[in-house]
């Protein structure tokens, strides 16, 4: 049995393992070890370790390294709190294979504690840029710390090549995250009302917004700008949490400012991977700076306003209309994306990254890689 430990550290990268989750399960050669770290551990974020147990998979370690506050320092403090985490529990279990995802710097400390183990890194979603966050030099630290890419579209490959990884260790493998859509029951209408009080069969938007953190000390003018654009358009909103960034309470305090000032609008602290997509179905559009909006948004056809820099740099479709941050050009961009031509024009819109079975390439690779001085090894490779 090869042992695959998988890290996740938030919401968002376990709704993205869902799919893969399943499939290491499963393998009859595989046995799986989920190290829960992040937000999933605060009460603040809604403790989502739980949904995990709920969903079935048993939680091998967790580990605390998030601080009470959302400063620089308490950023980097997390940081090291991570390092020192995961150092310990590579000591007690050393899975076969570490799979990593994303861009997060919980995610980077527990790739940093691997090294000295040498235990084989599996990264997932390397080679994509967003400009406007320190993600950015996260993620491509942890395509040079890694053996294994799986990556979500051949652009993206070709970007981690050209950093220096030899080919035979890169997958284009679609977006895991599309997989849901393959193998998950989304919710009705009536389903969702009962569930969270929001009549998705009248116009509505959805908000996900998260700290711009190269631009954190503008993230107070930026949420001003996003609520009146907001209010102007007149619609009820459903808000969800920032992520545990810098100046992540700012964002926060602004949005329940909103919500109290709104009564038809709602704040979620954790929806779950199911009522989250299910309401990224039912939606009239999605507004904000999520990946989501990014990846999953264009599998439904949902017109998306994509606010600022923290998404730049990333393949979009058409679905995606960029707006800066500017009050009316947010609003702008929120008519135009409730137009009825407009999503008229997405019908049959084909999603860039990928056909939904991006779990069942990277487990299969998982599976069968050799564990051998090569997969260790790794050689810069010149052009």
């Amino acid at each position: 049995m090869r042992t695959i430990g998988v890290v996740t550290v938030a919401r968002s990268d376990y709704g993205i393992y869902r799919p893969i989750l399943r499939r290491i399960r499963l393998h009859p050669e595989l046995r799986l070890s989920l190290l829960v770290s992040g937000m999933h551990l605060s009460p603040e974020f809604g403790m989502t370790a739980r949904a995990i147990e709920v969903d079935g998979f048993e939680i091998a370690e967790r580990v605390e390294m998030l601080v009470a506050s959302d400063s620089p320092e308490a950023i980097a403090k997390s940081m090291g709190l991570g390092l020192i985490g995961f150092g310990q529990v590579y000591a007690r279990r050393r899975p076969d294979i570490l799979v990593v995802l994303g861009d997060r710097f919980e995610m980077h400390a527990a790739a940093l504690a691997a090294l000295p183990f040498n235990i084989p890194l599996a990264h997932i979603h390397g080679g994509e840029t967003t400009e406007g966050a320190i993600d950015e030099a996260l993620r491509h630290s942890l395509t040079k710390m890694a053996h294994l890419h799986f990556v979500s579209t051949k652009a993206y490959a070709k970007r981690v090549v050209q950093m220096g990884e030899e080919p035979w260790r890169v997958t284009v493998s679609g977006a895991p995250g599309l997989d849901n859509l393959n193998e998950t029951t989304l919710l009705r209408p009536a389903e969702i009302e009962e569930q969270l009080g929001v009549k998705v069969t009248r116009p509505w938007l959805l908000v996900t917004y998260h700290p711009v953190t190269l631009e954190a000390e503008d993230t107070g003018a930026h949420v001003a700008s996003r609520c009146a654009a907001l209010d102007e358009c007149g619609l009820p909103v459903g808000l969800t949490y920032p992520n545990a960034d810098t100046c992540g309470r700012v964002v926060l305090d602004g949005i329940r400012r909103y919500v109290d000032a709104h009564e038809d609008s709602r704040l979620f602290t954790s929806l779950g991977t199911v009522t989250y997509l299910s309401l990224m179905k039912h939606t009239t559009a999605m507004a904000g700076n999520s990946s989501s909006g990014i990846i999953e948004a264009a599998s439904f056809g949902l017109p998306v306003v994509n606010i600022g820099n923290r998404q730049r740099g990333r393949l979009r479709a058409g679905n995606v209309i960029d707006v800066g941050y500017g009050r009316d050009d947010i609003r702008r961009g929120i008519e135009r994306a409730l137009l009825r031509e407009f999503r008229a024009s997405l019908e049959g819109l084909e999603n860039p990254y990928g056909d939904g079975r991006a779990s069942e390439r990277i487990v299969s690779q998982l599976a069968c890689v050799p564990l051998d001085r090569a997969l260790l090894m790794k050689r810069f490779r010149d052009e």
